[in-house]
């Protein structure tokens, strides 16, 4: 059985007729905006798909993502952007003593979703945890490209490149599973860790399942909840800037545009229905960084030039975020 979301099940398909301009604009306002350029001027507009990642009942985030401050993350060489394999994994998941730079006491948890080994295990991740809001599986197994690379590999990889660049700006990184456990965790667990960290920044790292032509990135934000143990009215603003501001770096870094078929050309999502989500009490988004069933966008998802583009992107939203 292959599932294809990280916690949350899949909506109706729609494409957006909108072009995916607002969160090109807004990181182009601020500046460097190269691989946007590159992209537009190449024709390659037809970007991304539903989400087998993307559930419930999806609303397009009404405003354009802040102006990403150009603060890079540790500018990274042609020869390490031309690497195929990511940095060595640690075990445990915590950070390495933090190093000195502008990020020095700052917390950021990285959530790689999914865990290669959740298929050996479906039936300890198919039992239900409760969200808030409801009840749903524990995980999932994510899903693949056509040719077999899986969603979990593709985002500890992209986790293990973010935490070397934020590591390197300071910040004390946490991942919530580095392949040190048998499955999992679960989505409840994976919003308490970042809680239990005070993280400053979580991010949970993923790539879509949705049809091919679908094609591009979202992020995706907590929308208001407070039912059960689910309360994210104290972080939706500040999870709302933290996802802007991925957004944008994301895009002007890895020259992606914002998905073509959920998020109305913004690049952005407001979902209630996520148990990673709705039980955090720490600023915190999701990222879908392509559709991993587009031809197109899986070439891209399965180069490590690419994936260092992404994790860089994403870093440097996150260092946007926290220095304000």
């Amino acid at each position: 059985m292959v599932y294809t979301g990280p916690d949350f099940d899949p909506p109706p398909q729609r494409r957006s007729r909108r072009g995916p301009l607002t969160v090109a604009l807004a990181a182009l306002v601020c500046g460097g905006l190269l691989g946007w350029g590159v992209y537009a001027a190449t024709g390659s507009t037809d970007d991304k798909g539903t989400g087998a990642e993307a559930g419930g009942s999806p609303s397009a985030a009404p405003r354009t993502p802040s102006p990403a401050a150009s603060s890079p993350v540790g500018s990274v060489s042609p020869s390490a952007e031309d690497e195929e394999s990511s940095p060595a994994p640690r075990t445990p998941s915590a950070s390495a003593p933090a190093a000195a730079g502008p990020l020095k006491g700052k917390v950021v948890v990285i959530d790689p979703g999914h865990n290669p080994t959740n298929v050996k295990h479906t039936a300890e991740i198919n039992r239900q945890v409760d969200v808030g809001t409801h009840r749903k599986e524990c995980d999932t197994t994510g899903t693949s490209t056509n040719d077999g690379y899986p969603e979990a590999e593709f985002t500890l990889d992209v986790a293990h490149r973010m935490r070397a660049l934020l590591e390197k700006q300071g910040a004390t990184v946490k991942l919530t599973q580095d392949r040190d456990r048998p499955y999992g965790p679960c989505v409840d667990e994976r919003a308490r860790i970042g809680n239990a960290a005070k993280a400053d920044a979580v991010v949970s790292i993923h790539a879509d399942g949705s049809g091919a032509g679908n094609r591009g990135f979202h992020v995706i934000l907590p929308g208001p909840v407070n039912a059960g143990e689910a309360d994210t009215r104290a972080v939706v603003e500040p999870s709302r800037e933290l996802g802007e501001r991925i957004a944008g770096n994301f895009v002007r870094v890895t020259g992606t545009a914002p998905s073509n078929y959920i998020g109305g050309g913004t690049g952005l999502v407001t979902r209630k229905d996520l148990g990673g989500l709705n039980l955090s009490t720490v600023p915190k988004v999701f990222i879908e960084c392509g559709n991993m069933r587009d031809s197109k966008d899986a070439a891209l998802l399965t180069s490590g030039a690419w994936r260092q583009k992404a994790a860089q992107g994403i870093s440097e939203g996150i260092v946007s975020f926290l220095r304000g």
